[in-house]
């Protein structure tokens, strides 16, 4: 009976110093608040970074050669020369046209001699006829012959244009201010008509020409913002904006040209062909997104902490969308208005008090 009743006071007392030990313990951590980053939901306009290379071209670029066909005796441009408006750039020999243009002349001094004649002739008709002394027929005939000598010389005149247009179009001049790209022929080389000869590009406006995979965002991407930056030049940097996607993918390739009109391209003729990275931001709708460190993880999969109104903590699973550079794009599990913890959430615990580490008022 005595060892009975020694027993049972030993577990008395080690019943009764667990009671004494947990009040100890457990307003201790009850009092100890921890100081994190909250982080607040918002939904707002989500853009999808991709990193593409491409080069810089003219937005606008124009191949010319001859009207007319015929032997190159002059190139007067070279590659990378920059030309002005109505600047001659290469000749062809003249000597037809200007035998042609000889015989227009000729053709119409002739034709305004008999024009001449024809209207004497109807003159002295006239004249004839009011003295009683002509006939009418001869009026008529006269008037006739003077129509015709009129045709005559309006299409001597005509041909005199084509033959002086045609002398012209023995040089090529510039239509515009441009840089010149491309140089096909040479002195001495017979081209035929329209002929490609000499390429240029406009000495303003530039843009950026990629190659991207084929994408649903690039269905409204169009006016998205591009960051660009010089793969030749590494100091170059400059912005854009998408102008134009094509509708087809390119079967060669398997892309989708992209191209951004770039806003503040220096004129300069080098920067033509360079390679630049661009960072295009294609819109993506709204979303939420928080910083990466505000993910954790549960059984179930990836989750954050979300401050409750009493200050603790508590684990939320969430759904993520995909992942930017710094932040995480939720697209289930929290809700505008709501708080989450970010840096510091390593930390925590279910039940955890926590405090706003930006906040004056808070215990370590």
């Amino acid at each position: 009976m005595r060892s009975r009743r020694g027993g049972g006071g030993n577990a008395l007392r080690r019943f009764l110093l667990v009671l004494a030990l947990v009040p100890a313990v457990q307003p201790a951590q009850a009092q100890t608040t921890l100081r994190v980053e909250f982080v607040q939901v918002e939904s707002a306009e989500l853009t999808f970074d991709a990193a593409l290379t491409g080069t810089v071209q003219a937005k606008d670029s124009v191949d010319i050669g001859f009207r007319l066909g015929g032997r190159i005796s002059e190139v007067l441009v070279r590659e990378g020369d920059r030309v002005t408006q109505g600047q001659s750039l290469a000749r062809t020999d003249p000597l037809q046209q200007e035998q042609a243009l000889r015989v227009a002349q000729a053709a119409v001094a002739a034709a305004e001699a008999t024009e001449a004649q024809a209207s004497q002739a109807l003159e002295r008709a006239d004249a004839m006829l009011k003295r009683g002394v002509g006939t009418r027929a001869a009026l008529d005939m006269a008037s006739q012959a003077l129509s015709s000598a009129s045709g005559g010389l309006a299409r001597s005149r005509a041909a005199l244009g084509q033959a002086r247009r045609a002398l012209d179009d023995t040089v090529i001049r510039a239509p515009g201010d441009a840089i010149v790209t491309a140089r096909w022929a040479d002195p001495g080389q017979i081209v035929g008509a329209a002929q490609k000869v000499i390429s240029l590009a406009s000495a303003t406006g530039r843009e950026a020409v990629f190659q991207t995979p084929d994408t649903p965002l690039l269905r409204d991407a169009v006016g998205a913002p591009v960051s660009l930056t010089g793969i030749d030049f590494p100091d170059l940097h400059m912005t854009a904006r998408v102008t134009e996607i094509a509708p087809l993918v390119d079967p060669a390739t398997g892309s989708v040209t992209v191209r951004a009109e770039i806003d503040d391209a220096p004129p300069t003729a080098s920067l033509l062909g360079a390679a630049v990275r661009g960072a295009v931001h294609f819109p993506a709708g709204r979303g939420i997104a928080v910083p990466w460190t505000a993910l954790t993880s549960m059984e179930s999969g990836p989750a954050v902490w979300l401050v409750g109104d009493d200050s603790r903590v508590t684990l939320t699973a969430v759904q993520i969308e995909r992942f930017a550079n710094g932040r995480v794009i939720l697209g289930a599990g929290v809700s505008p208005g709501q708080t989450v913890v970010g840096a510091g959430s390593q930390m925590l615990y279910p039940g955890r008090l926590v405090t706003d580490a930006s906040s004056s008022t808070g215990q370590d």
